[in-house]
Parts: C-alpha cells; sequence; structure tokens
C-alpha cells in the first residue's frame, strides 16, 4: 500500500511538472511567434538546396537574418564565429545550420534559475520600476496571481501617486485577484506609500509586498533620484530589502531597451528583468541582446494581456521556441 501511494504520489509531481513545462514552452512559442516567422522565412531562404557551401557570403546573408531579430551585435557575431569555425568550408544542411545556432545560443542565455530570491526569513520586498508604458501594471498583477497561485499571501504598493488611472488600474487588479493595496493620496511622495506598503505587510504576517513605481524615462535624473528614496524608505523597515529590483522593459522597444536597462541599474542595483509584450513584436531577439550587454537575468516574459499570460524565463525554452517554426521542436 504504502510503495502504491508514494509511487503514485511521485507520478503525480512528475506529470504536473511535465505540464507545466508544456505550458510554459506553448507560452513562449505564442510569444515568440512573430520572430519565430520572420526566421522561418528568412533561414530557408539560405537553403533553396539540398545543401549550402560555408562560405564569407553565406556567412554574411546569415548574420543580416539574425541583426533582424535584433539579437544585437555581440550575440549575432558570436553566433557567426561559432559557426565559422565549425563549418567554414563544408557543405551543410539546415538542420546543422540551426542545431548550432541552438547550442550556441542557449549557451549564450544561460543563467540561475532563481526567478525570485525570497527572504530568509520575514517578507520579501519586490520592487518594481521602468518607463511609462512598459507594462509595469500588468506585470505587477501577473506576478502577483502566480505567487498567490504557490500559496503566497501579497500586499501590493500602489507607488504611482501621480497618475490616478495607475492607482484606478492596481485597484481593480488587487480585487480581481483577491490581494491587499495600500494606496496614498494622489500627489503624495511615493516613498511613503512604499513605507506604508512594507509596514502593512508586516503587521499583517504576508509573505510576499510588491511596491509600484511612477514610470519614468531613464534619462530623468530627479525621477531616477526619486527610486534611491524608495528604496531608502523600504530599508527603514527592513534593512536588507528590498530583495528585488525588477526592471520591466517593453520587448517591442528592441535594442532601446538596452540603454533603459543600463541607466536603471545604476540608480536602483536591478537584480532582474521582467520581458513584457514579447508576443506584439518580431524582435525576440532582444532578450539575447540585452542578456549579452547588460548582464541581467531576465525573470519573466509577458505574452498577452492576462494574468496568466506569463512565463518564466528558461533559455532552453525560449530558444526551442524561437525555431520551433523551422525544425518543429517540441518541449524537452
Amino acid at each position: 500500500m504504502w510503495l502504491t501511494s508514494t509511487f503514485g504520489f511521485r507520478y503525480s509531481v512528475i506529470l504536473t511538472s511535465v505540464i507545466q513545462i508544456m505550458g510554459f514552452f506553448d507560452k513562449f512559442r505564442s510569444g515568440l511567434k512573430k520572430t519565430a516567422n520572420i526566421l522561418k522565412t528568412d533561414v530557408r531562404d539560405l537553403f533553396k538546396s539540398e545543401g549550402r557551401l560555408i562560405d564569407d557570403a553565406f556567412l554574411d546573408e546569415m548574420r543580416a537574418i539574425l541583426f533582424k531579430t535584433d539579437m544585437g551585435y555581440d550575440g549575432v557575431e558570436k553566433i557567426v564565429e561559432e559557426v565559422a569555425t565549425k563549418m567554414r568550408g563544408r557543405v551543410v544542411t539546415l538542420e546543422e545550420v540551426v542545431a548550432t545556432w541552438k547550442t550556441k545560443l542557449t549557451e549564450l542565455m544561460s543563467q540561475d534559475d532563481s526567478p525570485i530570491r525570497f527572504a530568509k526569513s520575514g517578507p520579501t520586498i519586490i520592487m518594481v520600476c521602468g518607463v511609462n508604458g512598459a507594462g509595469k501594471t500588468t506585470s505587477i498583477a501577473k506576478l502577483a496571481h502566480l505567487l498567490k497561485s504557490q500559496g503566497k499571501s501579497i500586499v501590493l504598493g500602489a507607488g504611482d501617486t501621480f497618475r490616478a488611472a495607475a492607482v484606478e488600474q492596481l485597484t481593480i487588479w488587487s480585487k480581481r485577484l483577491g490581494v491587499n493595496l495600500v494606496t496614498g493620496e494622489q500627489g503624495a511622495h511615493p516613498a511613503s506609500v512604499a513605507y506604508r506598503a512594507v509596514e502593512e505587510c508586516i503587521a499583517t504576517g504576508a509573505e510576499v509586498c510588491i511596491v509600484d513605481t511612477a514610470g519614468r524615462l531613464q534619462t530623468q535624473k530627479n525621477l531616477m533620484a526619486e527610486l534611491t528614496k524608495i528604496q531608502q524608505s523600504i530599508r527603514k523597515l527592513i534593512p536588507e530589502a528590498p530583495h528585488e529590483v525588477l526592471l520591466v522593459l517593453d520587448a517591442t522597444t528592441g535594442q532601446n531597451g538596452i540603454s533603459q536597462a543600463s541607466n536603471f541599474t545604476e540608480a536602483v542595483d536591478c537584480t532582474g528583468i521582467i520581458l513584457a509584450k514579447l508576443d506584439g513584436t518580431a524582435k525576440g531577439g532582444v532578450v539575447v541582446a540585452i542578456k549579452q550587454q547588460v548582464g541581467l537575468p531576465v525573470k519573466y516574459v509577458g505574452v498577452g494581456e492576462q494574468p496568466e499570460d506569463w512565463a518564466l524565463f528558461n533559455p532552453v525554452e525560449f530558444v526551442n521556441a524561437l525555431f520551433a517554426e523551422i525544425d518543429g521542436t517540441s518541449p524537452d
């Protein structure tokens, strides 16, 4: 009886994990469809015959295709160099070249598998920042939905006190998700709202506090300094907080996201990136550029408007989804 019960439990856990992996892969595949379709068309044009000689002309054509996805100079050149080193002077098939691309891309995208760094004791404080229109509020709702589904109790802090619409949007989401929300008067200092949100989290014994901040351009030095004040306010209650500072980037902006990431990181020591609106762009390769030039881990990607349209970033699944239209890859 015990063996049967144990086997059944293990089977259930394994089955759940497989379903979850397939679900994440499907979300990546859906989100990367525009990018994958461009790759499919252009890559197949590279191989109009059975095989193709790897020479300078081929490498130049390949380089142009990869640049279209917004992978960035560093990422593209490393892939081109890999193909040149392994295959120059040979006649190869599409399958051989794509396999080499995928292996190198997976290597370039590798990162620690730690989506959220939770506090060792007490509540975990997550601060979310980004430019106007990047998708911060929706990303916060998706993160809260995910953490609540994992059994976490949540408090949200509406730190964007300058836009009434932002508070209204977060209020709607908090009611829909069934989580507590701390707000302030319009125009109140965001640091005070952040302080009260963390205070509420401690008082109620909640496990996670997610603090929104006003959208700002990375060139607005006074507003960037305000982010530092928010951090200082939080640290009055929990010295080691915030435990995560997540930067939301709009995937449709492509390479512009790199300068945003650099400037925000200088201001508040960002710990990771949420890439929003991946489903709305043919430049999904920007994830590669961000990783190569900024070095921050990509924690999550948004692939739609609903709370469940959200995927934990996984390099292998990302690369497989990117080339799924070419080689018909399914989740490993």
